[in-house]
Formats: C-alpha cells, structure tokens, sequence
C-alpha cells in the first residue's frame, strides 16, 4: 500500500508544520515522564510527551493520518510544558504541539470539535463585544442562584462545574490607569487581555495600584487585543498572529518602558511574538523587540525591586504554580519571593505545586474528565497544608481552582499574588 501524502495546508495558509530539527531532539530517555500529568494519570505512553513526539512525526511524515483516535492524544495534552522545562535534550515540546495542531487544523481533516473550537476561539474569545456577552450572561448565572442549584444536583454537577465565575465589576479602564504620588521612576503598559479584565477586573486594580506604589506610571494602551495565546495553543496561527500584528502596533506606540502582564498564559504567547510573526518581513523585527520588553508582573516586581509592605494581614497561603509562568516563562521563584514579603503570611508549600491543576485554557471544557481527575487530585494536595488562601497567577488557573473548591467543600480563597501584597500595602496604610 501506498503511504498517504503528509498533512498539508491550503496555499496561503499560515502553517509551520513541526521541524525535524525540533522533533529529532527527543532521544527517548523517558524523563519526562514523571512530569507529564496525564502520563502519571494513565500510565500510557500515548498519553505522554515522548508518544505524542512519535505520533506528531509519523503526522508530519504522513505515516499517520488525523484520525479521531490519533487527534485525540493531541488534545488531551495539557500543554503544560512541564516535560519541556525538565528536557534535557531542550525539545520544544510547545512549540511543536501549537504546530503539529495547526497543521491538522489547516489540513482539512480535523475533526468537528478541532473546528469548532477554532470557530469560538476566533468569533467569540477574539472579539471583545461577543465575549463581554457571554460574560453578562455567567455573571447573571451566578449571581441569580442558578449556579449554586446547578451544582448540587448530581447529574448536572460535573457537567456546570467549569463555567467561569464572573463576578465584580469589568475592568474598561484605558490610557494611564495609575501614577505614583512622587517621581515617575518606570512607565509601563499593561496588558488588559480578553478574560482578565471581565472575570477578574479585580486583578488589574490591584496590579495598577502596587506598581503606582513602586513608582511606576501605567498605561494600558486601548488599541490592545487579546494575545492570541489560545489560539496559538489551539491550532489557529492565523488569528493569533492577527493579534499579535495589532498588540505589536499598539505596545511599541505606547513607548513603555516594559508591558507587564498578570496573566501567565498571556506572558508567555507574547514573549514568543518573535516566533510566531518570525516570517513576517514588516513585523519580524518589531515582534522581537516587543517580546524583550514583555515582563510577567511578579518578575518585574522582583527585579525593581519592590518595596515591602510595612504590615499585612495574618494569612496562610498555598501557592500554585501556573504551568505558563513556571514552565514555559521559567518563573518560580519570584512569585513565592512577593508572597514572603508580606509581613504575618505564612507560605505553606504543597505537594506538587508545579504540577498542572487541569485547566489548561480550554482545556477543562473540552477534556472534563482528565480535568476533573487532575482538579481532585490538586485539590487534596490543597487541603493537606491546611491553607486558607490558595495564591496563583493566571485566570484559567484561578477559575479551576474556585471550582475545585467547591465541589470538594473547602472554604478557601482563590487570589492572585498581587492581590495579596496589595492588600497588605493598603493594610499598613499605603496607597496612591
């Protein structure tokens, strides 16, 4: 039998399919394996990174085709990039999986739900009016008790589980947002996004006021759009680097002295413009020098450096790493450097903190059952430190991890770490 063409895009279509180079750096040696969460949840080798490294060359050879049982261990990957940040051969393990993606994606073969996903990402998630509608709607799921009734009936449980909190009021705040009370020692532009600013407008007070604290002036340019990251993560390069196009435009006409940004996944998809618009002769260089400027919140606080709270509430806080920030960023130490900065909190570590609790972007709505078994595990690894605040750093992350505490009936506060110092600058009577 004839072996079938590889997977191939239409003309025109943005694709890089996943390098040889890149997919012959796997030497098999299997340490990864320990860090894969759905290779520890399964056992299967299929399930890991090392398996799917096979399954994506035998895709790009054309030895395999996008069958519904070979795309389906593509997509139950989480993404976490934890194999790629314990590699010792230096895979790109993201990168060939945001490409081995688009290229089933782009191919004409994908599946309905690949396609239809793609069709949310880009008509609804893309578009800032669309998706502040979808926002109205779970905020009046909440707040009108529906949610709560939802979860207490057994078979609708799991199913309501993952639908976002929306709660508090959005953040529409554009041009400067924040000043310190004495000299301008920093300007930065911050990175409002698509989800942060509807479900969690609360963050980016907080992230205004303690940088306006630390003597910075911050803007957030209006012309921004979301980053792209789940797009990118999802197959879609087309939108992504749409978006990234107009965040490159309107971050380098703002002339900050960095873009910070408070949302894990979305630090790390714009530090990795340069990749994606790499081919682009009028955006190339302007997308690498924009990724040199971008700054996860907690890593710029850190290098400033910031200045400690005087006071703070007495807390006990568990902190869990977001996959982005720790794996793809290679930022661990910074937030956990924050947290003991506060004066009376007290950091219990958990089990595992760096291993992923299952939301993954999209991931809990469309693999719920992995999600949910990664979620209880997490969630026992919570309630064993006897923590009454969990601290993270990315939205998808602080949703899954509300959800997790409800259904396992821990009262315990979701927030991100810049909330908590924050609080405790307004505690010991700071303010701007």
């Amino acid at each position: 039998m004839a072996t079938p063409p590889p997977i191939r895009a239409p003309v025109g279509a943005r694709l890089i399919a996943p390098s040889e180079t890149d997919l012959s750096r796997c030497v098999r040696c299997g340490l990864c394996l320990q860090h894969c969460p759905t290779y520890l949840a399964t056992g299967l080798e299929t399930e890991s990174p090392r398996g799917r490294l096979y399954l994506m060359r035998a895709l790009a050879e054309g030895v395999a085709q996008p069958t519904a049982n070979a795309v389906g261990h593509l997509d139950q990957c989480l993404q976490c990039r934890n194999c790629e940040a314990v590699c010792p051969s230096g895979v790109p393990y993201g990168r060939v999986m945001e490409a081995a993606r688009a290229q089933v994606l782009a191919g004409g073969r994908a599946p309905l739900s690949w396609r239809l996903r793609a069709l949310f990402l880009r008509q609804v998630i893309a578009r800032p009016g669309r998706l502040a509608l979808v926002a109205a709607a779970l905020r009046l799921y909440r707040a009108c008790g529906l949610r709560a009734v939802a979860e207490r009936i057994p078979v609708l449980r799991d199913r309501v589980l993952f639908a976002p909190t929306v709660a508090g009021r959005p953040f529409r705040r554009t041009g400067v947002i924040a000043r310190p009370q004495g000299a301008v020692q920093r300007r930065v532009a911050l990175l409002t996004g698509c989800i942060m600013p509807l479900a969690y407008g609360r963050v980016h007070e907080a992230t205004a006021r303690v940088l306006a604290l630390n003597g910075c002036e911050v803007t957030a340019p209006a012309e921004q759009v979301c980053c792209g990251a789940l797009h990118a993560h999802n197959g879609d390069r087309e939108t992504a680097a749409a978006l990234a196009r107009r965040n490159v435009d309107a971050f380098l006409a703002a002339g900050a002295d960095a873009v910070v940004v408070n949302s894990a996944g979305c630090g790390a998809a714009m530090k990795e413009y340069g990749a994606l618009l790499a081919e682009e002769p009028d955006y190339a260089e302007k997308a690498r020098r924009l990724a040199e400027t971008v700054r996860d919140v907690h890593e710029f606080l850190a290098d400033l450096p910031f200045a400690p709270p005087a006071s703070g509430p007495e807390l006990t806080v568990t902190y869990q790493d977001s996959c982005h920030l720790a794996h793809a960023q290679g930022i661990a130490g910074a937030p956990r450097l924050i947290l003991a900065a506060i004066p009376g909190l007290r950091l219990l570590e958990m089990a595992h903190a760096d291993r992923c609790c299952g939301s993954a972007g999209v991931y809990s709505l469309t693999q719920p059952q992995m999600s949910l078994r990664l979620l209880d595990e997490k969630m026992r690894e919570i309630a064993a430190t006897g923590a009454a605040v969990i601290a993270t750093a990315n939205p998808g992350c602080m949703s899954q991890l509300e959800a997790g505490a409800r259904r396992h009936g821990l009262r315990v506060r979701v927030a991100h770490a810049v909330e908590l110092l924050d609080e405790a600058y307004r505690d010991s009577g700071a303010g701007v």
